[in-house]
């Protein structure tokens, strides 16, 4: 039976995975970005035309336009694509992929042992009476918890993260990186990449650019958010394996002591990438078979 230390553990490396396959994935993006800049500059003719779609018909078919390109203009857009639009939408994905994990353990662990919450606490008369099982009910105050703290800043989620998981994540500086990059998002999601005193509060002394001033996102940037989202797996996997102890953490750093870090990685990753694809075609498959 899985012990609640290996779930934990599981889930932290199932978000690691996901992270080096962002990191892998963006790579493979600018490479192919700068093959098709080559292939364009060897190109002939000063204009190409390519076909993209524009709407869907009802028989499931594209609705196809052609676009005209200078090789100046395609070129161009390429490096737009790896540039600006890969880091940003990038770093949309670090957060969500590490703000799923945080929150992830936050539930279960409130799951787990609902003695961390507060006697008092009221609940909403709809959970109490919609509910079919005490575990239902459970389940109900747990998101109502996590609800709340959803609203709350970067700093006051991670004391009510250690108030309920035991784990200071402001007692580490890759936290407060990952609250830089998580108000960084935010500012480009919410004010069109406009620094506002909102992030300024936020990044405290991270802060990298002044109020109304627009906060860059590069691809260096990307490259250490990414890095710091990885660094802060390696520490929660440390810290909770101090309070639930994990078989299967143990066995993993025994197995990177005997493959190596590389080869654990790229198992990893063709894991998570073959996952995907078994996802994506499971639909083909039931729609062949109806």
């Amino acid at each position: 039976m899985e012990s609640f230390g290996d779930k934990l553990f599981n889930s932290v490396s199932y978000t690691r995975s996901l992270l080096f396959a962002e990191g892998e994935l963006a790579n493979l993006t600018v490479l192919a970005n700068n093959k098709a800049i080559e292939i364009i500059k060897e190109e002939k003719n000063e204009t190409i035309s390519i076909d993209h779609p524009i709407g869907w018909r009802p028989d499931n078919t594209p609705m196809n336009s052609t676009n005209k390109y200078t090789k100046e203009e395609l070129i161009n857009r390429y490096r737009f694509m790896s540039e600006t639009k890969l880091p940003l939408d990038g770093i949309y994905r670090l957060v969500t992929i590490t703000e799923t994990l945080l929150n992830y353990i936050f539930k279960n662990v409130l799951f787990e042992f609902p003695g961390k919450i507060p006697s008092k606490r009221k609940i909403d008369a709809s959970i109490a009476l919609g509910a079919d099982s005490i575990e239902s009910i459970k389940l109900g105050i747990v998101d109502s918890i996590l609800n709340e703290i959803d609203y709350k800043s970067p700093k006051e989620y991670a004391e009510e993260f250690n108030k309920y998981v035991g784990i200071n994540l402001l007692e580490n500086p890759i936290y407060h990186q990952y609250i830089e990059l998580k108000a960084t998002r935010d500012i480009h999601i919410h004010n069109g990449g406009n620094a506002n005193e909102i992030y300024l509060s936020k990044a405290g002394p991270l802060a990298r650019v002044k109020a109304g001033i627009y906060l860059p996102v590069t691809v260096q940037y990307f490259l250490q958010s990414y890095e710091s989202c990885l660094q802060l797996t390696e520490i929660l996997e440390i810290e909770l394996n101090k309070i639930w102890p994990s078989v299967k953490y143990n066995e993993h750093k025994a197995n990177l002591n005997n493959k190596g870090k590389d080869k654990v990685i790229e198992e990893k990753v063709e894991q998570i990438i073959e996952e995907s694809q078994k996802k994506i075609a499971e639909p083909e498959s039931s729609d062949k078979n109806k």
